[in-house]
């Protein structure tokens, strides 16, 4: 039992260190990068703009940028909301 016991504790503790490192986002140069890098992800994974990019158009990057400013209370300047949205729209839209 005490066996069991320490194999489930170091599998635990090993499991917990992997889903603590975060996978490294390369996204893709343009104007707006900088503005996307610094904004976006002071709050969140960069992993996120990829992931959702088969699902979103100008339209939909213009509200999901608007919700993080409004609903999420991000402190993004509008010339930072618009250059962030051109680059994603630009980069990663459908």
């Amino acid at each position: 039992m005490r066996a069991f016991a320490l194999t489930l504790i170091a599998s635990l503790a090993a499991g917990v260190s992997a889903a603590a490192q975060e996978q490294t986002i390369t996204l893709k140069p343009g104007p707006g990068l900088d503005k996307v890098q610094t904004n976006c992800s002071s709050c969140h994974s960069l992993a996120y703009i990829p992931m959702n990019s088969p699902f979103l158009n100008a339209a939909g990057w213009n509200g999901e940028v608007t919700k993080m400013i409004k609903a999420m209370g991000a402190p993004i300047g509008d010339d930072d909301a618009k250059a962030i949205v051109d680059y994603l729209a630009k980069n990663y839209g459908v």
